[in-house]
């Protein structure tokens, strides 16, 4: 549900891992190393990094005081405000736009963090409300200092973030947008209009985008046939599959694994 782990001049785990969970890392002192999906970010003091849930991450080394913050989206979206949060200025992004941010107030993320980690280990009463808002402080303080470095403010809507975890709940099942729309309680026009407001895409190229970042991840991560791959991603016919993951990367899901391991 939520968890706070520190990491202080060490080595960080052997193997990407995958958590469904999103995390955020802290750099306090020194630098760290860290792999997210297919790109490496190395973290120094006073910066901060967010990764959705469902990336593939490696802490690969510590060299000063780094803490992890993880938490799940249940825990915390607990309304469309809550959700339009998270998502805020393009935290956590759903299609690996990971980016490091550098905070304004180092010494208050570092206190919000500490004061996390107080109420989880100790439990007192209401804590799970306590560390729910003082996330929201840290996510606060995020975009502020997103602004004051001079980012543009991007505000997201509920219902498409709703999309984008709904379609990345259904890889398997191959709906169409009309299906979607129909678990959302909404229309397959409002999902074209607030998809093409947030990405200049159709819902259709939402869909299409989310599952190339997912096949990237099983292609690189799991280890998994091509064919395997494809229907875990909803396609009856790998050599479509192929075809489909050559038209929007330029390679085939083979040379795709060999140029990113290479």
């Amino acid at each position: 549900m939520i968890e706070i782990k520190k990491y202080s001049h060490q080595a960080g785990h052997p193997e990407p891992r995958r958590v469904i969970k999103y995390t955020l890392f802290w750099c306090q002192s020194g630098s760290a190393e860290i792999l997210i999906d297919e790109n490496i970010f190395i973290l120094k003091a006073g910066h901060t990094i967010t990764i959705t849930s469902g990336q593939f991450h490696q802490l690969m080394i510590a060299e000063g005081e780094l803490t992890a913050l993880e938490f799940t989206l249940d825990f915390f979206s607990k309304s469309d405000r809550d959700i339009e949060l998270i998502f805020h200025n393009g935290l956590f992004c759903h299609f690996g736009m990971n980016e490091m941010i550098s905070i304004q107030h180092p010494s208050f993320f570092t206190e919000t963090l500490s004061r996390i980690e107080k109420e989880i280990e100790e439990k007192p009463y209401q804590y799970l409300i306590s560390t729910h808002s003082l996330i929201e402080l840290l996510l606060v303080e995020i975009n502020r200092s997103k602004i004051a470095n001079g980012d543009e403010i991007w505000k997201p809507d509920a219902l498409f973030l709703k999309f984008l975890e709904s379609v990345r709940n259904h890889f398997a099942d191959n709906y169409p947008v009309s299906r979607f729309a129909d678990l959302l309680g909404t229309t397959e026009a409002k999902l074209n209009e607030v998809s093409k407001l947030h990405t200049h895409k159709t819902a259709q190229n939402v869909i299409y985008s989310l599952v190339i970042s997912e096949a990237k991840r099983l292609l690189l991560y799991e280890k998994l046939s091509v064919k395997e791959i494809a229907y875990q991603l909803g396609f009856n016919d790998p050599f479509y599959f192929s075809n489909f993951f050559k038209k929007h990367t330029s390679h085939s899901p083979k040379d795709y694994q060999k140029a990113v391991k290479n």
